[in-house]
């Protein structure tokens, strides 16, 4: 599985740490492992722009999702072909904000984003209750699982 990781917003983050959740979500989610997907993290004004441009919103945004290929999950018997996944763009300093407010770390608040934003690309949708129901719980099963995995492994 290639994950690329592009940060242009001058705010020092773990990349590795993303890689490896975007990874175990693949896994999770029984994505082909030649599947490609790559993670921007751009500043504020770059999100605005992409968010007014392609949601037609206005400000800045902490996630966006650019499909490509248009993969689903797979299953145990069958991964998703493979294929690029396409694109996040995160927003750090949208996060680091959140993340306050939360009451957890910028670290933890990108690996959220990262998970949602990779959902985003495998189809899944939070705009009618049932939609989120599932969304969200595939999401906090996935950073649970690799909190407990990142944990086995030391860090």
């Amino acid at each position: 599985m290639a994950v690329e990781i592009n940060n242009e917003s001058g705010i020092p983050v773990d990349e590795a740490g993303l890689q490896r959740l975007a990874l175990h979500a693949f896994e999770h989610l029984n994505v082909h492992r030649d599947a490609e997907l790559a993670i921007v993290l751009v500043d504020e004004a770059a999100i605005e722009q992409l968010h007014v441009q392609w949601m037609d919103e206005p400000g800045p945004t902490d996630v966006l999702s650019f499909p490509m290929d248009e993969l689903r999950p797979g299953s145990d018997d069958e991964p998703t072909p493979p294929g690029l996944l396409g694109d996040i763009v995160l927003c750090p300093q949208v996060a680091i904000q959140q993340a306050e407010a939360a009451g957890h770390s910028t670290h933890d608040e990108l690996l959220l984003l990262t998970t949602h934003g990779i959902l985003h690309l495998l189809g899944f949708d939070h705009a009618e209750p049932d939609e989120e129901k599932e969304m969200f719980g595939i999401q906090r099963d996935i950073l649970v699982s690799f909190t407990l995995a990142e944990r086995g492994r030391g860090a």
